[in-house]
């Protein structure tokens, strides 16, 4: 496994970042803030499955394995988005959710919780299934990975960063975060500063409560951003602030459910 992780990570770094989701510093970011709000029978708990690393060293790997030569995790690919009806109100939603059979980041959320529950899953499972759980949620909360599928979570909406090109979601995935100039251990720094009450609120809800919240989020973006538009420092301005929240909120619910599982 290990050696595994560190073939595709050189793999990964001679791809472009631009289809992945958060990039490499916003999924770690979040595995970070998470790492914060860890009980500590949490902690020796995932000691045990992933050693001595942080959670950050693995919060990439479910998108570097999309390198790998022999597509061993072919399967996974599609876990990382959901496609849901646009404009739906929250029953229509999690209806469509429910119904949805094919594979997607709702039902692979609920999958690696319930290998991790599992008392005769083997410690390879649970190993890969939290690194995926880790990775999954971070997913969840970049808006346009529960996006339409149409014009692919964004990435069939052309625009302009500081006169680079580029498309909607790749902004959203990786542009916008490395426009602040943090490392994953700075920006987990400077989010993670909510009272208890606060992170409480935040971690407030269920997996179906969140998913929307990204979807309607998703719409908002959708909405102020017109096609082939030519973004600097105004689009910085207006959402940067939106693109923390969600970095933040994805850190303290990962921390929520990795607690509700191993407690």
């Amino acid at each position: 496994m290990k050696l595994l992780f560190r073939i595709l990570i050189f793999a990964f770094v001679l791809q472009s970042a631009e289809a992945y989701s958060w990039g490499t510093t916003g999924h770690r970011t979040i595995a970070e803030i998470a790492e914060h709000h860890l009980s500590n029978k949490s902690k020796k708990k995932l000691k045990k499955i992933l050693g001595n690393q942080k959670l950050a060293y693995f919060a990439n790997w479910p998108d570097f394995v999309k390198s790998d030569s022999l597509k061993r995790y072919k399967e996974t690919e599609i876990w990382h988005y959901v496609n849901v009806t646009p404009k739906l109100n929250f029953q229509n939603f999690e209806n469509e959710l429910k119904e949805n059979k094919t594979p997607n980041l709702y039902s692979a959320i609920q999958k690696q919780e319930a290998i991790i529950k599992d008392k005769n899953a083997t410690k390879t499972d649970k190993e890969i299934a939290v690194i995926f759980l880790i990775h999954l949620m971070g997913d969840l909360h970049q808006p346009f990975h529960v996006g339409k599928a149409e014009d692919q979570g964004g990435n069939l909406v052309p625009l302009t960063f500081f006169r680079e090109q580029t498309n909607l979601h790749s902004l959203w995935d990786s542009k916008l975060v490395d426009f602040q100039k943090y490392s994953y251990t700075e920006y987990a720094d400077v989010l993670d500063k909510k009272s208890k009450d606060e992170v409480e609120k935040i971690q407030s809800g269920n997996l179906e409560d969140w998913l929307f919240e990204s979807y309607n989020t998703a719409a908002k973006i959708y909405s102020q951003t017109p096609i082939n538009g030519n973004y600097s420092y105004d689009y910085n301005y207006k959402f940067s602030g939106i693109m923390e929240d969600q970095l933040l909120k994805g850190g303290l619910r990962l921390a929520k459910i990795l607690n509700e599982i191993l407690e």
